[in-house]
């Protein structure tokens, strides 16, 4: 099992963010979740990579509960088995495309280049590596994104609103190759979002409600 959570639960003073979630995905498996803004799913989200803190349950990552390691720890098994997809895309302005895509192989001390090209090769951007991001589409720097997230093969990509920006028809094109590059590596997907078009290649779609998790 690459993810696990148990009876998650999670408030802010008294006000409470969501409570008992628990979920399991497998290696390979894309599940998305759906619910209204403000409903908590960034921070579901984040829990699960363990950027943010929960009040109650446990959530396993391959087998590791992410509660019982320190900050350090956390952020090793984030580096070496998870992948980010955002909204905001999040790319270094200095960095030409391909030094963006290279800074994840960079950090765990892999030579980066020829997987690098390959992953922009992979999401149709391959002659577009010189290139500074200020001069690329918006639908181009997502799949900058889904590349930079995928290029050290992780277990486990999560994705919060990865088409939240876009016109429908990139937003159809960059969830294609998001899709494809999981399922082709076998990781396994967690897609938190509020647009239906973005579930449909989904395995399971899920609803987060204050009060928990619902399927259907």
């Amino acid at each position: 099992m690459t993810l696990q959570l148990h009876n998650l639960s999670k408030h802010y003073g008294d006000t409470p963010v969501f409570s008992k979630v628990s979920l399991r995905v497998a290696a390979g498996e894309f599940v998305a979740i759906v619910g209204e803004s403000g409903v908590g799913k960034s921070t579901l989200l984040n829990c699960m990579a363990g950027l943010d803190h929960w009040d109650a349950g446990t959530v396993q990552l391959e087998g590791v509960d992410i509660g019982a390691l320190d900050e350090d720890g956390r952020a090793m098994l984030r580096r070496a088995k998870v992948g980010f997809v955002f909204q905001a895309f999040h790319v270094l302005p200095h960095l030409d495309v391909l030094q963006n895509v290279s800074l994840p192989l960079l950090l765990l001390g892999q030579a980066p280049q020829q997987r690098a090209q390959a992953m922009l090769e992979a999401v149709g951007l391959g002659a577009l590596g010189a290139r500074l991001p200020q001069q690329l589409s918006g639908g181009q720097l997502q799949r900058v994104a889904i590349a930079r997230a995928l290029v050290h093969q992780p277990r486990l990509l999560l994705a919060d609103e990865p088409t939240g920006n876009l016109d429908p028809n990139t937003a159809a094109l960059v969830m294609r190759a998001l899709v494809q590059q999981c399922r082709s590596h076998g990781a396994a997907l967690v897609l938190v979002t509020h647009s239906e078009a973005a579930t449909s290649g989904a395995d399971r779609v899920l609803h987060l409600r204050a009060d928990g998790m619902h399927a259907g």
